[in-house]
């Protein structure tokens, strides 16, 4: 038997057991990559990049959602042309237990004490 090629619009994502928490915490300092990941946790399902607002260009937004995905904290499959994205929190959870709560916690106090500033 033999086993098709891969398709072109399948993308890379890095094993639960193959997720560096230094990369998972470089990924999670840029206050850009943060707003997504918030944003997925608040999500009752995956969001397609269209759905985000984010104060950066096309290709930068690319680049943060390749970052959150090389770095194993977001899974993005496509669907039809849209590609989808959801928080890889059950992997996160296992491997780093508390952490992703700890940092979304403290993003959204961080970003109330700036809205009342």
């Amino acid at each position: 038997m033999t086993t098709a090629p891969p398709s072109p619009r399948v993308l890379p994502h890095p094993a639960r057991d193959e997720i560096r928490l230094e990369s998972v915490l470089h990924a999670l300092s840029d206050p850009v990559r943060m707003r997504i990941v918030s944003e997925l946790a608040d999500a009752e399902a995956a969001l397609s990049c269209s759905r985000f607002d984010l104060p950066v260009t096309k290709s930068t937004t690319t680049h943060h959602f390749r970052v959150l995905r090389e770095s194993g904290v977001i899974q993005q499959v496509y669907e039809g042309t849209a590609k989808m994205n959801g928080l890889r929190r059950e992997d996160l959870d296992a491997l780093f237990p508390g952490l992703l709560n700890a940092l979304l916690t403290a993003s959204r106090r961080q970003t109330a004490r700036g809205a009342r500033a």
